[in-house]
């Protein structure tokens, strides 16, 4: 009876701090893993320094009760060279807008506000540990043989248009550089690396329309403003603000009619991208869209625009598996009927009905 009980658990090994849901909590969590309770931050740390590498846990499960405690725990976790691969999952009393944003600075895995669905709990505690064991570094993930192959009837298109384009709006975009330039200090293009066909990384381009070193304030307002819906997991890997404050004036202009993608037409001339295909991603959005699920995306072209951008862009009821199936579906199903269909449909939606 016992080892039939023994044998139905997860392998995981859990630690968990805190007193405040050990009740509800800890015979949920014994059932499913192998589990370990320490009342106090203190005693974590004792018993972490007691532990063999053999015999750390998988995860830690912390209760935020001191968030000054709890963070420097944290922190102390990620400079450890033996305990940074932990993952980490907090659960707070209350949705207190400030841990969540040392959560996310912090990088924890995920953060659960009471009252804590256990069921959603463990199955994202199996989950954390199972991606964290096939997760693969950008670096890894440049070097997997691309299979895809961009047919000559879309290169062709691609170097004639792009080419045709940006010759015709030269004057236009030099107007554009000159304003910017005089608006705000800083480079007229914005330059960033993103993962396209095959997770190659490229340079993407396009004009600055935020004030310099924006990027540097993402994380803290991602919280409040991220477009993409979080209920699915609590967590979502895209993040675009809605009512972005670091846009400058001129800013909030190009970017309603899109004219600071124009320099991207660079990147379709040079072959980074195509004019129609799936949205390339930052780095740190490619990185969490791994799984075999969701890596389809990846084996098509990557795109100025997309069946993304016409069907689902600027809608406020849009989740990021939505958005992920769309792009699965084009990498899947692209051809140059559906390619000429999402053109003609890009135009009238060139202007961006939020700000998004």
């Amino acid at each position: 009876m016992i080892q039939s009980e023994v044998s139905s658990k997860n392998p995981i090994r859990l630690l968990y701090s805190g007193e405040s849901f050990k009740e509800e909590a800890l015979p949920r969590l014994e059932q499913t893993f192998f589990l370990h309770q320490e009342p106090t931050i203190e005693d974590c740390i004792n018993y972490l320094k007691d532990q063999s590498l053999f015999n750390l846990p998988d995860v830690i499960v912390m209760e935020v009760d001191d968030k000054v405690k709890s963070f420097e725990f944290i922190r102390s976790i990620k400079k450890d060279p033996l305990l940074k691969g932990l993952v980490i999952v907090l659960l707070s009393k209350s949705a207190d807008p400030e841990i969540r944003e040392m959560a996310m600075k912090h990088k924890v895995n995920d953060l659960y506000v009471s009252p804590v669905p256990l069921e959603d709990l463990c199955e994202r505690i199996i989950f954390l540990v199972k991606f964290k064991l096939i997760k693969p570094q950008m670096a890894d993930l440049a070097k997997i043989d691309v299979t895809y192959k961009i047919p000559i009837y879309k290169r062709i298109f691609d170097i004639v248009s792009s080419g045709m384009v940006l010759l015709v709006l030269s004057p236009f975009l030099l107007i554009v550089a000159i304003i910017i330039a005089i608006e705000s200090k800083g480079p007229i293009i914005f330059k960033s690396k993103r993962v396209g066909t095959g997770y190659q990384v490229f340079d993407f381009y396009k004009f600055r329309s935020m004030r310099a070193n924006a990027s540097n304030e993402l994380q803290a307002l991602s919280n409040e403003l991220n477009q993409y819906d979080k209920s699915e997991t609590g967590a979502t890997t895209f993040v675009k603000l809605k009512n972005d404050p670091r846009i400058t004036k001129f800013g909030h202009f190009i970017r309603k009619y899109s004219i600071d993608e124009l320099p991207q037409l660079l990147n379709v001339f040079f072959g980074d991208m195509s004019v129609v295909g799936n949205r390339p991603l930052p780095l740190y959005e490619a990185e969490m869209l791994t799984s075999n699920e969701w890596s389809m995306r990846f084996l098509g072209p990557a795109g100025l625009t997309g069946l993304w951008q016409v069907s689902r862009r600027g809608k406020a009821d849009m989740s990021e598996r939505e958005r992920k199936k769309l792009d699965n579906f084009y990498a899947q199903n692209y051809s140059f009927w559906l390619d000429f269909k999402i053109i003609l449909q890009t135009f009238p939606a060139v202007v961006q009905k939020e700000q998004v």
